[in-house]
């Protein structure tokens, strides 16, 4: 529900600027709680004018031509702040003066939902990830369908959001029916598309272009789901099948790379050997500051990721862009991990974020590796992040059990629990 605007006017003499006995005579406009004042280019004899009627007091035709004026600007602001609620334009002081005084300022118009969206991603395109700006831009795309597919529009102003509106929206996404090759939104997308725009609204608000969040009660219902790891047999498969083409292989090997390291696409395509250095124990480490996050990862390179690394380091690729690794574009490397799951039989569907999900379980935590250490090399930002792979595999307490069978065994004569007091 809206919350009713308040409205008042009050006419006085500003007797600060008071002269020979006369005044400017002015006008306070107060709209939710906030002031305006106009001066109605008058100056009036303060000691006849009544303050509780707000004339002046006379019976002088001149004084009467002067209370009609007053008259007339009252209704005239009263005609102002109706025609808004009328319009459903932000109310505010400043804007019933504008527009009484007939100012014609664009930039006090009322924004529309297309205008926003499109200067959230045009001004924020070069403070997020080239994937969380193109899924920004896939969700102005969404809402501009729904406007004209659904609401007969092609824009509306920011004043007409409502919660139905987001309902609305929320069953279009669901119901959509996407172009060739593109999969139906799931419940999770859906979820993403709304909060997304939700996020603009929130910086609308910010910005006072809208008095209040009307997405605010709406709750986000994500369903939980596993994330996807190789096996220790599947990673087995794909780090030794033996493939002829050059271009397969080399994703295979830069998929494989990721894998033992854990890094993300965007954190591996930008590596460099100033990110190799010695660590602790002598070693060389990836230290890393992610991308996504700016959270720093510190990866002890293992045998095969440095096998990798000394494989690609002199590529042409890697050598021309600076890099260790010669990366492909998202897109193209997921796609050839498609074709490396076929020949690999592999029924699971491959990306270089899977490779990251195998890294945290099956080489980390199948391993003995606690979920602390795994998370420092991932360069989580949140303990909500580290979560995801907090999960107790069957295969981890099936090994944890049968140490502490070992311990336990009746031929051992040595006690190894303690009873808590």
């Amino acid at each position: 529900m809206r919350t009713a605007n308040s409205f008042g006017l009050i006419f006085y003499p500003k007797t600060q600027k008071q002269k020979d006995g006369f005044a400017p005579l002015v006008v306070r406009i107060t709209a939710n709680s906030i002031r305006k004042e106009i001066s109605l280019k008058h100056r009036i004899p303060v000691a006849r004018w009544n303050k509780n009627k707000e004339i002046v007091s006379g019976p002088d035709l001149e004084t009467k031509a002067l209370n009609n004026y007053i008259a007339e600007v009252r209704t005239e602001l009263h005609n102002c702040y109706r025609k808004m609620q009328i319009d459903k334009l932000p109310i505010s002081a400043e804007a019933i003066k504008k527009m009484f005084l007939g100012v014609d300022d664009d930039a006090e118009k009322e924004k529309t939902l297309l205008e926003i969206v499109a200067y959230h991603n045009e001004n924020m395109n070069n403070h997020l990830m080239p994937g969380t700006a193109k899924n920004y831009y896939t969700t102005q795309k969404y809402v501009a369908e729904f406007l004209k597919d659904k609401l007969k529009v092609d824009d509306i102003k920011l004043s007409q959001l409502n919660f139905k509106f987001l309902m609305d929206y929320d069953m279009f996404l669901r119901n959509h029916v996407p172009g060739e090759n593109q999969k139906p939104c799931s419940n999770n997308t859906v979820m993403k598309h709304i909060e997304r725009l939700r996020k603009i609204i929130s910086m609308a608000v910010r910005f006072e272009w809208l008095e209040s969040d009307p997405f605010m009660k709406f709750q986000p219902k994500f369903v939980k789901k596993d994330r996807g790891y190789l096996t220790e047999a599947e990673l087995y498969i794909i780090e030794n099948k033996n493939i002829h083409n050059a271009s397969l292989r080399t994703v295979r090997d830069l998929f494989i790379f990721a894998c033992y390291t854990g890094l993300a696409f965007s954190d591996a395509y930008e590596l460099t050997s100033n990110n190799i250095t010695k660590g602790i124990d002598g070693e060389d480490w990836i230290i890393i500051e992610r991308k996504k996050t700016n959270v720093q990862a510190q990866i002890p390179i293992l045998p095969k990721a440095h096998e990798i690394i000394e494989l690609y380091k002199n590529h042409p690729k890697a050598v021309a862009n600076g890099t260790l690794l010669p990366m492909l574009t998202n897109q193209r490397f997921n796609s050839y991990l498609k074709e490396i799951a076929d020949i690999c039989d592999i029924n699971k569907n491959l990306t270089h974020h899977l490779a990251r999900h195998t890294f945290a379980t099956t080489v980390c935590l199948l391993n003995g590796i606690s979920m602390e250490a795994t998370s420092g090399m991932l360069g989580h930002a949140s303990m909500r992040t580290k979560q995801i792979y907090g999960k107790v595999l069957p295969k981890r307490i099936s090994n944890e059990m049968a140490m502490l069978k070992a311990k336990i065994n009746p031929g051992n004569k040595t006690t190894v629990l303690t009873v808590a007091n």
